[in-house]
């Protein structure tokens, strides 16, 4: 975000997290209702705050991109009429632009990510306020996910597949032997 930004994003993520860590403790979803309050205005004024951030940098990388343009037109046509040193200038300028350009396009991505990681946590807290406020109790924390064992994407398919794999096998062993059982006792065989 940017400097001077009323609250940086880890300062916001750290203290919903003890909102709700608090809000949670609590046995009482009326009292809870209180803490999730205030992490839903907190979350609110950083949704406002990342939203004016996008649009300034949005801003500064549209003006970035209008001076690239101009360097490199200005490049062309020094060079056009032969002005060597112009077109050093302009090249020298290409680069500073170009490379301001590539830094404001990540920082522009990195604020849209963590506009919807903000709008997601806005949308959870709304859901968990309006419960307590109707007197449900707050959500148990989140368990362990797939995603906290690192297992995503075609890895958690790949366990879960060997899990079935090893469930089915089990499966059919219980079944043979179970079959075997029964031939065995209708054989009067006891090995």
């Amino acid at each position: 975000m940017e400097q001077g930004a009323p609250m940086a994003f880890e300062e916001l993520r750290s203290r919903l997290d003890r909102l709700l860590a608090e809000a949670r403790r609590l046995t009482d979803p009326r009292q809870a209702a209180g803490g999730l309050h205030a992490a839903l205005v907190e979350t609110r004024v950083a949704l406002g705050t990342i939203r004016e951030a996008i649009a300034t940098t949005s801003r500064e990388l549209d003006a970035e991109r209008r001076q690239l343009a101009d360097a490199q037109r200005r490049g062309g046509l020094a060079l056009g009429v032969g002005d060597g040193e112009t077109a050093a200038i302009a090249e020298r300028f290409q680069a500073r632009h170009g490379e301001r350009v590539v830094v404001l396009e990540r920082k522009l991505a990195v604020q849209q990510d963590e506009l919807v990681l903000v709008e997601r946590d806005h949308a959870e807290l709304s859901d968990a306020y309006r419960s307590a406020r109707l007197g449900v109790p707050p959500a148990p924390p989140p368990s362990v996910t797939d995603d906290d064992l690192g297992l995503t994407g075609g890895a958690r398919e790949e366990e879960l597949d060997a899990l079935r794999g090893r469930a089915t096998r089990e499966q059919m062993n219980a079944a043979v032997q179970a079959q075997l059982a029964a031939l065995k006792a209708r054989l009067g065989r006891q090995d």
